[in-house]
C-alpha cells in the first residue's frame, strides 16, 4: 500500500528589496521539497505558481503587491513570429543533448562568462565553482541540464554556447535557469533560441506547457516572456489564456527601443536576488 503524501510545512521570509520593482519590498511562501513523492509534490505546487530552487519550492507572498505572475507557453499551440523563425534558422545546427543534472567546469565557465557580461553587478556575480554545483545538482526532482553545442567539422558536439537548467514535468517542462555565450554575434538570438527549443521538445513530446516562470509588468527585463505566444498567466481564477489584443501591446511595448541601461538578457523568472534557481538560503520570519 502506499503511503500518502504529507501535507508540506509552509514558512514565510522576512521582507527584502524587491530586485524588480524599486521601491517595493519581496516576500516569499516556501516548502522543503524532500522524500519518495518530491516529484508529484513539485508538479503540484507548479501549477498553482510556485518555482523550485535546489530543493526548495517557493513563490512570492508580498502584502501590497501582486506582480509577479506566473506565466507559461502553450507548447502544442504555439506559433513563431518572423523574428522568432528567423532564431530558430539561424541555430538550427546546434547539437542539443539533456545531461543528467552534473555541473562541468565547462558550464561554469560559460556560466562565468554570461554573467561577467550581463549580470556584473547581479546577485549571482560572486558564484564560485561550488555555488554552481549546487545550484545544478541539488535537485529531488527529474532534472537536466540541456546543453547546445556547436557542430564539428566531424559532425561531433563541440563548443558548448548555451545550457539550461530544466525541471521534467508530468504536463511539460519547467526552465528554472539559462545561460549562453554573451557576446556572439554569429549567434544573435541565443537566449530565445533556448526558449524556442524547449517549445518545440515539448510539443514534439506532446507535453502541453512550458513554464516560463514569473513575469512581472513594469520590470523592462521581464518583458521578454510576453513574446510567446499563446501564453497563459495565473490568475485567482486559474490559468486563463492572455487575450491576442493585450498580447500584441504588451509585446509592442516590450520591443520598443530602450535605453542600454533597461536591456536585459533571457531570464526564467523573479529570482530571490536576481534569476531563478540562483543558490539561495532560505529563512522563515
Amino acid at each position: 500500500m502506499t503511503a500518502p503524501i504529507r501535507f508540506p510545512r509552509f514558512f514565510v521570509t522576512s521582507p527584502a528589496p524587491c530586485p524588480y520593482l524599486p521601491g517595493r519590498s519581496e516576500r516569499k511562501v516556501f516548502t522543503e521539497l524532500k522524500g519518495p513523492h518530491a516529484d508529484q509534490l513539485n508538479e503540484a505546487l507548479g501549477r498553482i505558481g510556485f518555482r523550485r530552487s535546489q530543493t526548495v519550492a517557493y513563490r512570492p507572498s508580498c502584502l501590497d503587491c501582486q506582480s509577479c505572475v506566473s506565466v507559461r507557453v502553450l507548447a502544442t499551440k504555439f506559433q513563431p513570429s518572423a523574428t522568432q523563425k528567423r532564431d530558430l534558422k539561424r541555430n538550427s545546427d546546434l547539437i542539443v543533448t539533456e545531461c543528467r543534472p552534473w555541473a562541468t567546469d565547462e558550464q561554469f565557465e560559460l556560466l562565468a562568462r554570461y554573467l561577467g557580461h550581463r549580470h556584473p553587478d547581479g546577485g549571482m556575480s560572486a558564484m564560485d565553482e561550488l555555488d554552481y554545483a549546487d545550484m545544478i545538482e541539488h535537485t529531488p526532482v527529474s532534472t537536466v541540464v540541456t546543453e547546445y553545442r556547436e557542430p564539428l567539422p566531424n559532425g561531433k558536439p563541440g563548443r558548448l554556447v548555451g545550457a539550461c537548467l530544466t525541471d521534467r514535468q508530468g504536463d511539460g517542462l519547467s526552465m528554472i535557469y539559462s545561460f549562453y555565450e554573451p557576446d556572439y554575434p554569429a549567434r544573435a538570438g541565443l537566449g530565445n533560441f533556448i526558449i524556442l527549443d524547449h517549445i518545440r521538445r515539448a510539443a514534439a513530446e506532446a507535453l502541453p506547457y512550458v513554464y516560463l516562470g514569473y513575469w512581472v509588468e513594469g520590470s523592462p527585463r521581464m518583458q521578454y516572456k510576453v513574446r510567446y505566444r499563446p501564453l497563459e498567466r495565473l490568475t485567482r481564477e486559474g490559468w486563463l489564456l492572455m487575450e491576442p489584443g493585450e498580447q500584441h501591446r504588451l509585446i509592442a511595448a516590450a520591443t520598443a527601443p530602450r535605453q542600454a541601461q533597461d536591456e536585459s538578457p533571457v531570464e526564467m523568472g523573479a529570482g530571490v536576488r536576481g534569476k531563478d534557481g540562483q543558490p539561495v538560503k532560505f529563512s522563515a520570519s
